[in-house]
């Protein structure tokens, strides 16, 4: 294999979760190509590396906007102008726009995959979703080669449904020696840098600001424990559409003081080892980073029932899953691990244990497999 092309709606998603492939593609004398949308100028700092080539593509998140035209246009030239061996499109809008361009090239050899990062139809999902986002998915599997996917649920759906070869890997990896446990003095020395005193109890939150990441039922939940845990400090680490209205319903509630909005971090292995307890409430997740980071860091986990979750997280072995939306189960749940030192070491123990397959290194061979074969 001589070159491959690597496509995503926007590049932050390659530098989040791909640049470890890229790097691996690279290693074995691959002319490695990447096509997005620019966006790292909102990222804080986010760089895109192991690329030989880039090609900004003006992909949008919606399937309405016409811009997606002219994307379509400029990524059928690109593929025109280079012959790929290989094709890896990720993100719904970049899937679909890829595997449209592609068909010719596909007839001239050149491999197509598509990585699902969580499909938007899953089990307890709204039926529109199943209406809407299925039957697009199972059509256009028809167009690629291969699908991958990231959890379990995905992959035997496809398996079962779609007209293609379908493989699973374990997530998108981690890399454990940027997330790792660390000794008591040193996570003295993080949590002064946040300002954390040694008797706060830290939440870490990361992710988004949207409302699939949902983190208003966390505040919710600070709210409810904001006479009885005066001691108690959120972090949310990340940006997007909601911020404005976090910042509002944090101002009404009266917890400027509890609740820290940290922006868009690239330092997250500074922050996850600091904090007492990680929590993640999305509506929706294909494999969640925020969470196999917290189990590299001994970190016990509370987290919303979707199948991203339950595939990391057991109940009441290295953390506990409540209800979507639920504030006040999630209260107790926190207050509950507030109080027990002995509980929240089984958890941090059990979800270090239970890290080892979704580390960067083991996800590597499994695609090392499928791109190289």
């Amino acid at each position: 294999m001589k070159k491959v092309l690597y496509v995503a709606t926007v590049v932050s998603h390659i530098c989040q979760f791909h640049l470890p492939y890229l790097e691996m593609l690279q290693n074995q004398g691959v002319k490695v190509h990447v096509a997005a949308r620019d966006n790292l100028a909102e990222k804080n700092g986010l760089q895109l590396k192991y690329t030989d080539s880039y090609f900004d593509i003006p992909f949008q998140r919606s399937p309405k906007d016409k811009r997606n035209i002219a994307a379509y246009k400029q990524l059928k030239q690109v593929l025109i102008e280079n012959q790929y061996d290989l094709i890896v499109c990720n993100t719904p809008m970049g899937g679909i726009l890829t595997r449209l361009a592609a068909r010719k090239s596909r007839k001239n050899g050149t491999r197509v995959i598509y990585m699902a990062h969580g499909f938007h139809f899953y089990k307890g999902a709204p039926k529109k979703y199943w209406l809407v986002f299925y039957p697009i998915e199972k059509a256009f599997a028809r167009l690629c080669d291969m699908v991958i996917t990231i959890n379990e649920e995905d992959y035997n759906c496809a398996k079962k449904h779609f007209k293609t070869d379908v493989r699973h890997i374990h997530g998108v990896g981690v890399n454990p020696e940027r997330f790792h446990p660390v000794d008591d003095s040193e996570t003295l020395t993080l949590r002064e840098n946040l300002n954390l005193s040694p008797d706060d109890f830290a939440i870490l939150c990361t992710g988004e600001l949207n409302k699939n990441k949902n983190q208003v039922q966390l505040i919710e939940a600070a709210y409810i424990l904001k006479d009885k845990m005066p001691n108690l400090k959120i972090l949310l680490a990340g940006n997007g559409p909601n911020e404005e209205t976090l910042r509002k319903m944090i101002s009404q509630f009266g917890l400027d003081d509890a609740v820290k909005l940290l922006g868009y971090r690239t330092d997250l292995e500074r922050l996850v080892p600091a904090v007492d307890l990680v929590v993640s409430v999305s509506h929706r997740e294909g494999m969640p980073l925020n969470i196999i980071e917290a189990m590299l860091c001994k970190k016990p986990i509370i987290a919303t029932a979707n199948r991203g979750h339950k595939e990391l997280v057991i109940d009441n072995k290295n953390g506990f899953i409540i209800p979507v939306g639920d504030a006040q189960i999630l209260a107790e749940r926190i207050d509950k691990l507030s109080k027990d030192e002995n509980l929240r070491q089984s958890f941090s123990e059990n979800a270090y244990q239970m890290s080892e397959r979704y580390k960067v290194s083991n996800v590597k061979n499994q695609l090392s497999d499928i791109y190289l074969s």
